[in-house]
């Protein structure tokens, strides 16, 4: 860590995470009376958002990764060591890491969420993720392969294996990731693989709510689903998947489908270190923590985000929902909280204040919900790509993001198509 005669005694906070909540709370600390060391397992921020854009050919991984070090290396109290945590010894106050033991005065988990598979262990098996860069781009090489094994054959009942495309979760995720899917079909497929009969293309969003994006007013629902079935994607509501092997899935009201590719995108859990088990709601698998983000029963720990059940805001009795809006509040409230503490002050408890939600489906059609106002189609797709670029970490990915979309709308062609790294199943 970087260490002066200035703040050699100065306590030291350890941020386990480097997502939306850790980077944020770890630029808020920069020149405070704090040593903060952040810890990840990766050496950059992903941001999470345009990883269906990636998974889909329209944007490189590295338009929406960012550096750790390009963020920490002008920081002056700041490290950044690339380090898998195994386990946390609270009596000791340290962590059991990859690279040896760390420890710490003040610890900070912002371990974000992994997929929740609600216990289908053969969808855990056979679906493909999307929660990562490496992820992302398996599904764009899975995607491009299945195209090319489908050009060849003769029988269309063998092409229509190769390209089902089933998404399973109708939240943002897999709305975005449908609308994509059918815009490739529509002008990717029609326009470069002209042996190929684009029509035996289906994109089938599966959700087992009775509709899409079930946390949005149901006015923006309504819209979605409409521009969804514009696109051509197939919205199966009220219905789950209930099992899955590697011809294709069995479906709840009986219906079977052959295909090779299910994305699963329909929940996410907390991330868990062992070692704090006092403090975890097993049902929720998230820490349990106070209104200051502290974890139960232990002052020096806190928790960020979507490993954080906090249950004390009258409007979030359940906790907040697991999105990033929530992770940025609660860190920029305990970079406050901090900075009070080191001049012994009293530490204030967060509120959310939820901003609104969006969604995009395809060119030109979104649909935002913010306070009493929901609205759709262009305008909302303009400040769709507005608020995304604007959260991008620095500015060579917003001009890179901006620049791919501007050929993309132009082209009406998705700019990546490279079979790089091909994916095997």
């Amino acid at each position: 860590m970087k260490r002066s005669a200035d703040n050699s005694k100065w306590p030291t906070v350890v941020v386990v995470g480097g997502g939306f909540a850790g980077l944020e709370l770890v630029k808020g600390l920069e020149n405070t009376p704090y040593n903060v060391l952040l810890l990840d397992k990766q050496n950059h921020h992903c941001f999470q958002p345009l990883l269906y854009q990636v998974a889909t050919a329209s944007l490189a991984s590295d338009s929406i990764a960012h550096p750790f070090r390009r963020t920490v290396a002008p920081m002056a109290n700041v490290s950044f060591r690339m380090a898998e945590v195994e386990c946390v010894d609270p009596e000791k106050k340290e962590l059991r890491t990859s690279i040896g033991i760390v420890q710490y005065d003040l610890l900070v988990l912002a371990t974000g969420s992994t997929t929740n598979f609600f216990g289908n262990s053969d969808m855990q098996r056979q679906a493909m993720q999307l929660k990562s860069i490496s992820q992302a781009l398996d599904i764009r090489s899975d995607m491009l392969q299945e195209f090319e094994a489908a050009l060849p054959l003769w029988n269309d009942n063998e092409k229509r294996r190769h390209l089902n495309f089933v998404i399973v979760g109708a939240g943002p995720t897999g709305v975005e990731l449908a609308g994509a899917l059918a815009e490739i079909k529509k002008t990717v497929v029609k326009r470069e693989y002209t042996e190929l009969d684009n029509a035996l293309m289906r994109i089938i969003l599966i959700d087992g709510l009775p509709r899409v994006l079930n946390s949005f007013t149901e006015r923006s629902s309504k819209n979605a689903q409409r521009y969804l079935e514009e696109l051509g994607v197939e919205v199966w509501l009220k219905t789950t998947v209930t099992g899955s092997d590697s011809q294709g899935i069995t479906l709840s009201d009986g219906r079977t489908l052959e295909t090779n590719t299910v994305i699963w995108a329909a929940g996410v859990r907390g991330v868990i270190i062992p070692g704090l088990e006092a403090a975890l709601n097993t049902r929720a698998n998230r820490f349990e923590v106070d209104g200051m983000n502290a974890l139960k029963g232990d002052a020096n720990i806190f928790v960020l985000g979507d490993c954080a059940l906090m249950t004390s805001d009258a409007a979030y009795p359940n906790g907040h929902p697991q999105v990033a809006t929530v992770a940025i509040q609660q860190a920029q409230l305990l970079v406050g909280n901090l900075k009070r503490k080191a001049k012994r002050e009293k530490m204030t408890p967060f509120t959310y204040h939820h901003k609104g939600s969006m969604a995009v489906i395809g060119r030109g059609k979104a649909v935002v919900d913010i306070g009493a106002y929901s609205f759709g189609g262009f305008f909302a797709w303009l400040l769709w790509m507005f608020v995304h670029v604007m959260q991008l970490v620095g500015f060579r990915n917003r001009v890179m993001v901006l620049a791919r979309w501007a050929w993309k709308f132009l082209s009406w062609k998705n700019t990546i198509r490279l079979i790089i790294r091909p994916y095997i199943r």
